[in-house]
């Protein structure tokens, strides 16, 4: 006996064959578009890989602060959003915020914050305060915000009601019903979360530093215009080597939490 009906097995083939068909038609004009195709791509991207060793670990005292600086920033940038994200969260929940134009509206809000890229933020942030770390600050706070009040309000979503509804009955106010039910209950996983956002925080930093937005990113950007290749692969090495240690004890943190 067949697990799928013929009809069923018929429109899997034929869905599987349409993508099948757009991805090799998406390679050919893609190779069409590149000088050498394929071939002349893996003969360029050896030419290009060998000029980044060996790397000239000689800079490292020298790129210190600035690895702290992407740091500084994720830090504080994931602290503030954190901060607000709290209200926004609660506003952007159906299952609180009962008083519907007001639940709208921050859902507009916040989709609106995620429409925008972290790079056009930082863009925006370095036109206006010029090149440093603040508007690196800010692209990633407004980034994270859109982030994080969007995960953790429906993270509030899926609560157990009943907690809330008992803490309505006996009298408590808003902010009783908030602190004493809700945040028991959504407090793991909001720890979770910004611990999340924060190692996207480090990645995203060293790109934005490579607009103007301050940080390791910025060094790196200058490096690669001058064809300081070994000094931007010994960079390269020191950010895998920052991403890797912080991914690791981010994770023990949220065991540890979960």
């Amino acid at each position: 006996m067949s697990l799928y009906p013929a009809k069923t097995k018929m429109q899997v083939t034929i869905i599987f064959f349409v993508v099948l068909g757009i991805y090799i038609f998406s390679m050919y004009k893609t190779q069409e578009q590149m000088v050498g195709g394929f071939s002349g791509a893996l003969g360029n991207m050896y030419v290009v890989i060998e000029k980044f060793f060996p790397p000239n670990f000689a800079i490292l005292s020298a790129i210190w602060n600035s690895m702290l600086e992407t740091i500084k920033m994720a830090i504080i940038a994931t602290s503030i959003a954190g901060i607000l994200t709290v209200p926004l969260a609660v506003l952007s929940a159906q299952n609180i915020t009962t008083f519907k134009p007001l639940y709208y509206l921050t859902r507009t809000l916040l989709n609106l914050l995620r429409t925008i890229p972290d790079l056009v933020l930082a863009v925006i942030f370095v036109g206006l305060f010029g090149v440093g770390i603040f508007p690196g600050i800010l692209a990633l706070t407004v980034f994270s915000l859109g982030i994080l009040a969007k995960l953790i309000s429906e993270t509030i979503e899926s609560v157990d009601m009943n907690p809330l509804e008992a803490m309505r009955a006996s009298g408590g106010n808003v902010f009783q019903v908030i602190w004493y039910s809700l945040v028991p209950q959504v407090a793991p996983q909001f720890t979770s979360l910004v611990l999340y956002v924060f190692e996207i925080n480090i990645r995203a930093s060293v790109v934005l530093g490579m607009v103007g937005a301050g940080g390791i990113g910025l060094v790196l950007n200058q490096q690669l215009k001058f064809y300081n290749y070994p000094n931007a692969m010994t960079i390269i090495i020191v950010i895998f080597a920052t991403v890797l240690i912080i991914e690791f004890i981010s994770n023990k943190l949220r065991e540890a939490l979960l």
